[in-house]
């Protein structure tokens, strides 16, 4: 999809503060709130805008370790790929997770309290995940960077 550049100064307005009221955002655009509401509604209708949410300090709601977690399936089918994906799904846990291309079938992202709290992750949730033949973690050090904006570009 391509976007002009009011949407363009829009979408990224939005992803600085998406709590920003319409009057403010119109302004800092350089359009009327009525325009300027047209625009925010017709990027949400085309699924442009998905959502909106409040981004959580992991390590103020005590969820300070990452870990990295590559699984490997048994079978590539397409019933086990959705047997294991729907289940993911309903981990609460389980943070991210990624259909790779490589050595690993997919890798997760999981947010634990320390290590104690991982083998618990690791006992009651990652081990109960259907087909998996093998599983690698790699816990982060340290989190260089973090974006939750992506680059709105154009002409």
């Amino acid at each position: 999809m391509t976007f002009d550049r009011i949407d363009r100064r829009i979408l990224n307005e939005l992803q600085r503060d998406g709590r920003i009221a319409n009057a403010d955002l119109a302004e800092k655009i350089g359009l009327s709130p009525s325009a300027c509401l047209r625009r925010v509604r017709a990027l949400e209708e085309s699924g442009v805008i998905d959502s909106y949410v409040a981004l959580l300090d992991q390590s103020r709601i005590g969820r300070s370790l990452e870990i990295f977690v590559e699984i490997s399936l048994t079978a590539q089918t397409s019933e086990a790929l959705s047997r294991f994906e729907d289940a993911v799904a309903r981990s609460q846990e389980i943070m991210e997770c990624h259909l790779m291309a490589g050595d690993a079938d997919y890798l997760l992202r999981i947010a634990a309290a320390d290590p104690v709290d991982f083998e618990r992750i690791h006992r009651d949730h990652l081990t109960r995940l259907p087909g998996v033949s093998r599983m690698r973690s790699s816990f982060a050090i340290r989190t260089v960077s973090r974006k939750t904006a992506f680059p709105i570009t154009g002409d």
